[in-house]
């Protein structure tokens, strides 16, 4: 790999960039692929290969392309990692922390309530402990970021959501019946987010699967974040 090529890799993984390395596997050639756009190196690949890095970026799985010119192109992934920002150290939290974890997650659980947010509580998870507007800022969701408002606390729950709905998040979600989100839409709107940015919160959070206990609410969380994330068909 050219060392500029290889220099603008590792800025655009030290960024937390969709990027991919685009190589013909004939003569070595190489171009690097950012958030959809050729960045770097000296190779001029038709537009099925490029076609086919997307995709790869999408399911993140590195794969050999076979292209309409003949050629053999290998496109190796280097997605940023999946996060997981948790704001509220509750029931729910706490099952979902090991579920996402297991799933390729770096979990983060975010809470000031020192009696909720403790190791005991969550062990081998990642606590803030600020609030919830200082942990976004300084976290700064990416498109590999999913955030999920769970306190039914609006002085910890809205700031989160007004920091993650302006941001690139491919998934908001928040906790609470019909009514308490139309009370949330309701202060978001004043609190000045659009209808559209207000529209991207899954509310009520999880899939309908009829979850009764934190598990089960977990479970249905996980669900919902996954087919954001992979894009599959479903209810």
């Amino acid at each position: 790999m050219r060392r500029d090529l290889l220099d603008a890799l590792n800025a655009a993984r030290a960024e937390k960039r969709r990027t991919a390395v685009v190589t013909k596997l004939d003569d070595g050639d190489q171009l690097l692929l950012i958030d959809g756009e050729i960045e770097a190196g000296g190779l001029v690949a038709p537009a099925d290969v490029l076609d086919a890095a997307e995709a790869a970026l999408d399911k993140d799985t590195s794969r050999t392309v076979e292209a309409g010119d003949g050629h053999l192109y290998f496109v190796q992934v280097f997605n940023p990692p999946l996060r997981l920002l948790c704001v509220g150290a509750v029931h729910i939290a706490q099952a979902l922390a090991p579920i996402a974890a297991q799933a390729g997650y770096e979990v983060i659980v975010i809470d000031p309530r020192g009696a909720w947010a403790s190791r005991e509580r969550f062990p081998g998870v990642r606590v803030d402990d600020r609030w919830p507007d200082e942990a976004l800022d300084a976290l700064s969701p990416d498109r590999r970021t999913a955030v999920c408002a769970l306190t039914h606390d609006p002085k910890l729950d809205d700031p989160a959501l007004v920091r993650a709905l302006r941001s690139p998040a491919f998934y908001v979600g928040a906790l609470g019946s019909k009514k308490t989100h139309a009370n949330r839409v309701e202060r978001l709107t004043e609190a000045g987010l659009t209808a559209a940015e207000i529209e991207r919160i899954a509310a009520p959070i999880g899939l309908d699967i009829g979850a009764l206990s934190p598990a089960e609410i977990a479970i249905a969380v996980m669900a919902q974040i996954t087919l954001a994330l992979r894009g599959a068909k479903g209810r």
